[in-house]
């Protein structure tokens, strides 16, 4: 049987101590990069989303310009009806053929300003959607060059940074292999409560080094000891002394 490696109360210390000053140095370089990287990520959604939004304009004016075209096409089809029922009215025999002819050419006529008030109104929906798709564009544009510049700038700190991030996340995995299972679990756990990252902190002013409250003299004493693991009653921080923390180096 394999045998688990117990750690005294020093050694389990030391190895978180270690690990959290490890992935300080990761979260600093995540803090170097700021909110670019969510940044670049919501640019590149709302260019794709102004993209289809585009794309459906441009279909919606094909459609109105198609629809034109037929309406034209309605009103050469009816104004040659005209012409030719005005023909038939020369050579008509009696008065019922005339109101008949007349009847179709008033028809013929009403379909003329029926397709001419379809064109006018879809011409005017035209240059309301080319102004949209105006609007759309330059969007794109300003997102697309706002993109560039912030791609550049996270490619920048990347390329200054990528090599130092790889061997810290590589140093941050085999201290995690060092450090007491449940003392882990629970540094995990403390390190996702704060912004900051910080589950280790040392004792500053005799207060906690993460919430800055008072910590009581015979709690420093049993810090300095290193009896026992002490946790702030505040903040639930794992604290240790700093004699301790200037001998753990990364």
């Amino acid at each position: 049987m394999a045998t688990v490696k117990e750690y005294n109360v020093e050694e389990k210390l030391v190895a978180v101590l270690k690990l959290q000053k490890i992935d300080s140095k990761l979260d600093e370089i995540q803090i170097l990069k700021g909110e670019l990287p969510m940044e670049v990520r919501d640019l590149e959604d709302e260019i794709e989303g102004l993209n289809h939004r585009q794309a459906h304009i441009e279909d919606e004016l094909k459609s109105i310009t198609d629809f034109v075209a037929a309406k034209k096409a309605a009103i050469k089809e009816a104004e040659a009806l005209v012409k030719k029922y005005e023909k038939q009215q020369d050579n008509v025999k009696n008065s019922r053929e005339f109101e008949a002819i007349s009847k179709e050419v008033e028809m013929q006529n009403l379909e003329i300003k029926l397709a001419e008030k379809h064109i006018k109104d879809a011409n005017e929906e035209v240059k309301e959607k080319a102004r949209i798709l105006e609007v759309a564009k330059k969007a794109v544009a300003d997102k697309e060059t706002n993109l560039k510049h912030k791609k550049g700038e996270l490619e920048k700190i990347i390329s200054e940074t990528d090599n130092e991030e790889r061997a810290f996340e590589k140093q941050s995995e085999e201290a995690r292999t060092k450090v007491d299972p449940r003392l882990l679990q629970a540094y995990e756990k403390i390190r996702k409560n704060y912004r900051n990252g910080l589950a280790v902190v040392t004792v500053i002013r005799d207060s906690c080094g993460g919430c800055f409250n008072a910590i009581p003299p015979q709690r420093q004493a049993e810090i300095r000891h290193r009896k026992k693991i002490v946790v702030c009653e505040h903040c639930g921080r794992i604290v240790v002394d700093n004699d301790l923390e200037a001998t753990v180096t990364i």
